[in-house]
This record gives C-alpha cells, structure tokens and sequence, in this order.
C-alpha cells in the first residue's frame, strides 16, 4: 500500500471512501494530521444536483448535504490509515449542528474536521465549513469502525 500524498484528489479518495458520485461530496484534501486534524475542499458548481431553487433567489446548497461533506472528510482521516483501509466508518450522530450562512455556486467550501475522542472502534469529530473565511456549517459527529462486511459486534 503507498503512502498518501497530499494535496489528495477526487481519485485518490476514492480509493478511501465508498462513495461513488453523486454522492461523494469532498473534492480534494489539502491537510491531514492523523489521529487530530484533516482539511478537505468541496466546490460549489451551479450544476450540482443538490441545489435548491427558489423562485426568484440565488441557488443555494442545503446545509444537510454541506453537513454529510463534513463527516466524509472526518471519515477520510480515520480510513486512510494504513490499518483501518479494510473498515468501513458509520454515522453514529450528529449534535449540536449550526447552519450560520447559506452557501451558492461558485463557493469553495473549506472544511476542517478535528478530533475531540478517538478511540478504537468510535470516535467524536468536530467540523466546520467556511467560505471566505466565515463559518457557514459547524457541528460534533459521532462515528463507529466496523468491518467491511457490516457486521458489527458488541
């Protein structure tokens, strides 16, 4: 298995995560600190499918999905390390989630993800999404590593 190389692409992590399009929501990872920190990229285009359109206002992306972009970079730091490539990472929950600004077209969205507990099996990230510099999703996310298989035991 080669080492990764930063920044990662969108093929390289799809190499880590499951997610195929349209489904995987990060576009490029710019930092990782393993077991600590991790900043990921998502460009906003005026073609993503996600975008709702109100009548008469600018396109803006719902914070549900700037949210799930969230625990997929979260999920890049604990699955690219060498000994979790053969796991699989679930979204145990969410707390205390903030949608501060709206997000459009044309953003780039800068999403950094830090380690609040990381143990073995579950972990609690804290995200947060800016643009420009000012925060638009913040939140805390509960996750567990499990087998590929999807059998989890207790």
């Amino acid at each position: 298995m080669k080492p990764l190389t930063l920044p990662l692409d969108y093929a390289a992590i799809e190499k880590i995560l499951p997610h195929r399009y349209p489904f995987l929501l990060v576009d490029r990872i710019t930092e990782i600190e393993f077991d600590k920190r991790i900043v990921g990229i998502k460009n906003i285009s005026s073609n993503e499918r996600y975008l709702n359109h109100s009548s008469g206002g600018q396109p803006v992306l719902p914070p549900t999905i700037l949210t799930e972009a969230i625990a997929q970079v979260g999920a890049i730091m604990i699955l690219a390390k060498p000994e979790n490539r053969d796991k699989l990472i679930y979204l145990a929950g969410i707390e205390k989630v903030r949608f501060r600004r709206p997000v459009h077209p044309g953003d780039v969205v800068e999403i950094e993800v830090t380690v609040k507990r990381l143990r073995t099996r579950v972990g609690i990230l804290d995200g947060v999404a800016r643009v420009n510099g000012k925060v638009v999703v913040e939140g805390t996310m509960t996750c567990a590593l499990g087998p590929r298989d999807g059998k989890i035991s207790a």
